[in-house]
């Protein structure tokens, strides 16, 4: 393992004040590692001069290179073009905002040379963040692992080592709704974590939307991975099948030994509310598996490049 080359994918969208920062502090780790390296920036279309900036400094550093999505795509699908498209023994994920200390790539670059497969950053605290933000990590990961068939480590994103023998069982798998970390841990080999500090964002703020996006990977780490919703479901429908046998026999008993009760209704709108409700819950949960088996069924490309410059004379 000497001899190795080492990846780096960066998903970006309206970054261009982050891009100098970043490479002045991951060029320097990847320096002091002394192998052959490339560190590929994935563009999302952006309105700002992110790609100006990249271009910039791909004229002084030949290592640098570029994948432009055809249109805005998303994190997920420029994440993993740049994966996919990467040709290192190594690929390492990381953000551009520096939450993620490129300083952390040394250390999954050891716990590489060990024998693992892939090396996962899981993070120690969160500075910067607000409770509301830290709480809903502290519990997606969670509620995702006891509804999933699939464990994903908790305290972790994208920030990840996988090496070559990882990327091409990913690149076999034919899904269009891509959840990276999923997928990760979906291949499994041997794999292991390096706790870090996750500091506070130095350049703006995230132009891609966390929060929301946060929720739409829950979702995807939930319906793409596990059928326990749906087994829920049945099981909850089995149950109120039953409870409602069940009060329809205690019914019939009161009117057939107190037919001049008064009969109460005071609980009927709530029960149809919750029983509505129910019924449009369960309706969104088929919908959200038929969705994904609508979008795999298309085939269409889970992503579009536009242009892949690889910084090369060849």
């Amino acid at each position: 393992m000497d001899k190795y080359k080492l990846s780096v994918v960066v998903p970006v969208y309206n970054e261009e004040n982050g891009i100098a920062p970043f490479l002045e502090r991951t060029e320097k780790v990847i320096e002091d590692l002394g192998c052959d390296y490339e560190i590929i920036f994935s563009l999302d279309p952006s309105t700002d001069k992110t790609y100006e900036v990249i271009k910039e400094n791909m004229k002084r550093n030949r290592h640098i290179k570029l994948i432009t999505m055809s249109r805005r795509f998303r994190q997920a699908a420029a994440t993993m073009a740049g994966v996919l498209n990467c040709t290192g023994d190594i690929c390492v994920v990381i953000d551009v905002d520096l939450q993620d200390p490129p300083e952390v790539i040394t250390e999954l670059v050891e716990k590489w040379k060990e024998g693992y497969d892939v090396v996962y950053a899981q993070r120690i605290d969160r500075q910067g963040e607000t409770r509301i933000r830290k709480f809903i990590d502290l519990t997606a990961y969670r509620v995702i692992n006891f509804l999933s068939d699939v464990e994903i480590p908790v305290d972790t994103a994208d920030f990840r080592l996988i090496n070559r023998r990882v990327i091409e069982e990913i690149r076999k798998m034919p899904e269009t709704n891509m959840f990276f970390r999923g997928m990760v841990s979906y291949v499994g080999f041997k794999q292991t974590a390096v706790r870090y500090h996750r500091e506070a964002r130095e350049a703006d703020v995230s132009k891609y939307n966390r929060l929301w996006g946060e929720f739409r990977m829950g979702f995807h780490g939930i319906f793409c991975f596990s059928s326990k919703p749906l087994e829920y479901v049945t099981f909850l429908g089995g149950f109120m099948t039953a409870f409602g046998v069940l009060l329809a026999i205690l019914r019939f008993l009161g009117n057939a030994f107190c037919p001049v009760r008064k009969k109460e209704k005071s609980g009927l709108v709530p029960l149809i509310w919750f029983i509505g409700g129910l019924n449009v819950f369960v309706s969104g949960l088929l919908g959200e598996y038929i969705t994904r088996i609508y979008d795999d069924v298309k085939g269409r490309q889970r992503f579009i490049i536009d242009e892949f410059d690889k910084n090369t004379d060849e």
